[in-house]
């Protein structure tokens, strides 16, 4: 996790964002990619030293996302760009945000928590029990979904609550979310009439 150290507006109209991170900062360089709460952000200016870098918020970014909620001394999810020789332990996650949700509960069972989103249906249609979404930037295993009250649920083991910065929200709070990929290429696919072309060739 890293700490916003520093917000202010740049000249696009968007805003720059200092955060304060050491684990992140291994071998980076300008113009490498980090994501930010499930959002891959461009390195403009780092300092190892000081440990911290700067990204900048694009007006888009911050229609699309949550992080134009975040704050100085606001703790986020950082996370940068996987290698090929890296293992896979979740899913592929891009960094491209497909919407927010927001936390409608949280509630504990021992020492583990339940956490449910409500999404828009732009979103939720693409998200199924037992697949994965990244909230925040999180790969997480969705429990079940709630087509009628628009929601999903997933389940966070202590070991998780210590790493990211979800369980540190309240409810009403809002989170980023992206979906599995492989959904919005199935759907393109068969939307395209690529197949039906396919068959009658």
């Amino acid at each position: 996790m890293g700490q916003i150290k520093q917000l202010g507006t740049s000249q696009n109209g968007g805003f720059d964002m200092k955060i304060g991170a050491k684990t992140v900062l291994e071998g980076v360089h300008l113009g490498d990619s980090i994501a930010v709460n499930g959002t891959c952000l461009t390195v403009t200016e780092f300092d190892t030293q000081l440990s911290d870098f700067t990204v900048g918020l694009s007006p888009e970014t911050l229609r699309k996302t949550s992080l134009i909620e975040l704050e100085a001394g606001s703790l986020v999810n950082l996370e940068r760009a996987v290698q090929p020789t890296s293992r896979m332990g979740g899913h592929f996650v891009q960094g491209h945000v497909d919407g927010t949700g927001e936390i409608v509960s949280m509630e504990p069972e021992g020492d583990s928590l339940w956490i449910k989103v409500k999404a828009s249906k732009e979103v939720l249609k693409y998200v199924v029990p037992k697949g994965f979404i990244a909230v925040d930037g999180t790969s997480l295993t969705v429990v079940d979904v709630f087509d009628k009250e628009e929601c999903f649920n997933f389940m966070l083991v202590a070991y998780t609550q210590q790493k990211v910065v979800i369980p540190l929200k309240k409810i009403r709070s809002k989170v980023n979310l992206e979906v599995d990929i492989l959904g919005k290429y199935v759907e393109r696919l068969l939307s395209s009439g690529f197949v039906e072309s396919f068959k009658s060739s």
